[in-house]
């Protein structure tokens, strides 16, 4: 009698699954596709989405107007975050009556929060219709869109110094504060649990840290294997180029292991806990053509405020009496990823430490083997001179940061004091940039740390 219970159960079971794949294809494709290009980024930013209510939207007879106010709920309403919109109308208002640079990049700061975690939204939303390859595709261009389009901006200014400072500043933060921060406060609230997390993804990323600072070192050494800097400043600016075709195609070698070959690695944990947030996130809330348009739209926000940020960085910098190496590398990356960090943070509270590791070491992995070199090969094709030269003080910052990092993930294992140290470190370079007081003559000098070669546009930071 058990067997043939358990025979019924087994039949019964079988044929409700058959009748589920053939009546629910296109929900289960829905979770597949989700599934496979739902990466840590995306669950890290949707920590800070809201369920929208559609009760009132619902009401409303007239379809079009019905699914312009349900989509502008769902985009500009699901999020915690939806209070930092209005720094935008707001910054563009005190751009346009001269109410001062300083609040102009002050506010365009606090804008770009808001739009960042959108954008990733909207990608995950295009990722439902497009598949997991283009879905995986899609956040790994528009996951660092921010930095991207900042650093485009002001290379069209000819100010190199914000763009080296920027996106050093975007690792540092990321592989220091971000992760540091996370296991910090994970080690805290995880204090009678054993923190463990897979190691095979922080050793890949590791590796094309590594990479991407052997692209660093070598232009800086051999600045001073000549005899002068001005004697080995095309050579160096040659290797930088040189450089950066291997990074990019080791960065295309790295989607292929990611989305390809190796996806079970970098796919984001989920359990019994975020069933909630699976449910709510299983199918899409806005259509294709829908999250393609806004999509468009707040990239051109982001780009707007791009702008905003890199016209105003040197007065703000006068105003408030802070380097522009401070304010570049410390507080733009600091405010402009602030939603990505919080969501990092906020898995390494519930001991998911996997995506964590996926948003710190993945985003920082992006800037240094994709948004660097990618800014280089475009001030090459605009006609200026940028190279891989960070010059000493930043690339052994940026040397030791990448160093403390891959020892401290090397055992896959975690508690806070691994995050304190992180933390302290990053301190430690936040202060060095505090102190150290470049200004626009400085750049001009070359015996400065932040010179000019005899090439035009050439900027040594």
């Amino acid at each position: 009698m058990p067997e043939k219970r358990d025979s019924g159960k087994m039949a019964t079971t079988t044929t409700q699954q058959e009748a589920f794949l053939e009546n629910g294809n296109i929900k289960l494709l829905s979770r597949e596709m989700r599934h496979g290009s739902r990466t840590a980024h995306n669950m890290s930013s949707s920590s800070l989405r809201k369920k929208s209510d559609r009760a009132l939207v619902s009401k409303i007879r007239v379809g079009f107007l019905r699914m312009f106010f349900t989509n502008l709920q769902e985009v500009l309403l699901g999020t915690k975050l939806a209070v930092l919109f209005l720094a935008i109308p707001v910054a563009i208002v005190a751009q346009f009556c001269n109410f001062g640079s300083p609040w102009v990049f002050g506010l365009s700061l606090i804008g770009l929060t808001p739009l960042a975690e959108r954008v990733s939204f909207l990608t995950e939303q295009l990722a439902f219709f497009t598949g997991p390859t283009v879905g995986g595709l899609l956040n790994a261009t528009c996951g660092n869109a921010t930095e991207l389009i900042i650093a485009i901006f002001a290379l069209t200014q000819h100010k190199i110094a914000v763009v080296k400072y920027s996106l050093l500043g975007s690792v540092l933060s990321n592989l220091l504060l971000v992760l540091g921060t996370s296991l910090f406060c994970g080690g805290i609230a995880n204090m009678s649990k054993e923190q463990n997390f897979d190691r095979k993804q922080a050793d890949v990323n590791s590796l094309l840290l590594l990479l991407g600072l052997l692209c660093h070192v070598l232009p800086l050494m051999f600045k001073y294997a000549g005899k002068s800097p001005e004697l080995t400043a095309v050579g160096t600016l040659q290797l930088s180029r040189a450089s950066c075709i291997v990074m990019l195609i080791g960065y295309i070698a790295y989607l292929v292991f990611q989305l390809w070959t190796h996806r079970q690695f970098f796919e984001a944990q989920e359990d019994e806990e975020d069933d909630d947030v699976v449910a709510d996130d299983e199918s899409p809330v806005i259509g294709f053509w829908s999250a393609f348009v806004w999509l468009v739209l707040m990239t051109a926000v982001v780009a707007l405020l791009s702008e905003y940020v890199v016209g105003t960085i040197e007065a703000a910098s006068d105003t408030w009496g802070l380097s522009v190496s401070f304010i570049s590398g410390i507080l733009l990356p600091i405010v402009g990823n602030a939603a990505e960090h919080a969501g990092a943070v906020i898995f390494a509270f519930k001991n998911k430490l996997d995506i964590t590791l996926g948003v710190a070491l993945g985003s920082a992995t992006q800037i240094e083997i994709f948004v660097i070199p990618l800014c280089v090969i475009v001030s090459w094709i605009i006609g200026i001179d940028m190279d891989l030269d960070f010059n000493l003080l930043e690339t052994s910052a940026l040397a030791m940061s990448i160093l403390i990092t891959a020892f401290t993930l090397q055992d896959g294992t975690s508690h806070y004091i691994k995050g304190l140290v992180l933390l302290l470190c990053y301190a430690i370079i936040a202060a060095c940039f505090f102190v150290y007081k470049d200004s626009p003559a400085d750049s001009a000098d070359p015996t400065s740390l932040l010179g000019l070669l005899p090439s035009a546009g050439t900027v040594r930071v």
